[in-house]
């Protein structure tokens, strides 16, 4: 069943500019039409970061939809073929900024509730919004600063689907039901800059890492478990040197990111990282930085009812993933809920010529109204 409006809402999301963290009217669009199905909405807004939260019924159990209407960075104008914000539709396929990270998601979460609410005005329990323009930034004024509101005021959330693009080749053929954690480390090798033509006077920082960075790339941190990839590292940035030929640097500098899985802990991490820089003599600081705690939704009434739900609408069972990057969904995770991710195909994502297939915007809107009716049934 096609939903023409669901795409419609999908394209006027796409042409309001909101790269992070401005939300350019999406958050209005949205909160308009579901007040006009009978939710109540609270503005949440934090600094320049504008969130909000909408409920529609009363007590237990909760189902929150999640979602960002931010987007990244259009990348080089040059090298779209269509205007990021004018939603242009090729060969089948809808084009433009967060066609897939997430406004086709936020679209097809509000007509799935508007067409459930209809059905069902009376329903048990209490079906929820929290959407926030702060996902593709730094994340600090937006999910997860209303998690830490509804901490302190007792707010539940039950279940929660998060709207990312979580799926392959096909919407619903996987869902995320957790995530890595994400660690990183700004390091700063102290060395001591000279003439390249009297390195006894000087010390290399390039050369006094390099040994370490090839034990770091080549370490084995872990072998994962049945649910989560091996932990993982990389180098982001490197940079040393004056720009001249004739300098030895005095200090280098480098990003590096560890995506880790809970056999690991943030303790465990920091204590090989700077074991090995230790053992190969390096002179260095690193402040630390994390951007998520890995989750996990074991298999349950959410996951059960929304593979039923995938397995109803498009005849094959989903696979249960927990790779990828971070979402909100690791904040919601700490309330107590139960988290799921199930969003349209991934292929595109943060790419220029961003787009998404007309069809997956229609099966998700199916996907959605399929999983409210099973969980509320």
């Amino acid at each position: 069943m096609h939903t023409p409006d669901t795409l419609e809402l999908t394209q006027q999301l796409i042409a309001r500019a909101s790269v992070t963290p401005v939300d350019g009217g999406c958050q209005q669009l949205m909160t308009t039409r579901l007040a006009a199905a009978g939710f109540n909405i609270e503005k949440l807004d934090f600094g320049n970061v504008e969130n909000f939260w909408a409920t529609h019924g009363s007590g237990e159990p909760v189902l929150c939809f999640a979602g960002h209407t931010d987007v990244v960075p259009t990348g080089p104008l040059e090298e779209w073929h269509t205007g990021p914000f004018q939603p242009t539709i090729v060969a089948g396929r809808l084009y433009g900024r967060g066609a897939a990270d997430m406004k086709s998601g936020l679209a097809a979460m509000v007509t799935a509730a508007e067409a459930f609410v209809r059905e069902r005005p009376d329903h048990k329990g209490k079906i929820a919004f929290l959407i926030t323009s702060d996902e593709e930034g730094p994340s600090v004024d937006g999910t997860k600063r209303v998690v830490e509101l509804f901490r302190e005021r007792g707010e539940r959330i039950d279940w929660c689907i998060v709207g990312e693009p979580s799926s392959e080749k096909v919407p619903g053929d996987t869902i995320k039901i957790g995530r890595r954690g994400s660690y990183s480390g700004r390091l700063t090798v102290q060395g001591v800059q000279g003439h390249v033509a009297y390195p006894q006077l000087a010390q290399n920082p390039v050369h006094m890492l390099a040994p370490a960075l090839a034990e770091l790339t080549q370490h084995v941190w872990d072998q994962g478990n049945e649910h989560f990839q091996p932990t993982t590292f990389q180098i982001s940035n490197l940079n040393a040197g004056t720009g001249a030929p004739n300098v030895i640097p005095g200090e280098l500098k480098a990003r590096f990111n560890l995506r880790y899985s809970p056999v690991q802990t943030q303790d465990s991490l920091r204590r090989t990282v700077e074991g090995i820089l230790d053992r190969h003599g390096v002179r260095y600081t690193i402040e630390w930085y994390v951007s998520g705690e890995p989750f996990y939704t074991p298999p349950g009434a959410l996951s059960n009812a929304v593979s039923a739900a995938v397995k109803a609408v498009t005849g094959t069972a989903p696979v249960l993933s927990t790779g990828g990057g971070t979402s909100d969904g690791r904040f919601i995770a700490t309330l107590g809920a139960q988290v799921v991710e199930l969003g349209v195909t991934n292929g595109s994502i943060h790419k220029v010529n961003e787009s998404v297939g007309v069809d997956e915007i229609h099966i998700l809107h199916q996907l959605y109204l399929e999983s409210l009716r099973r969980l509320f049934s």
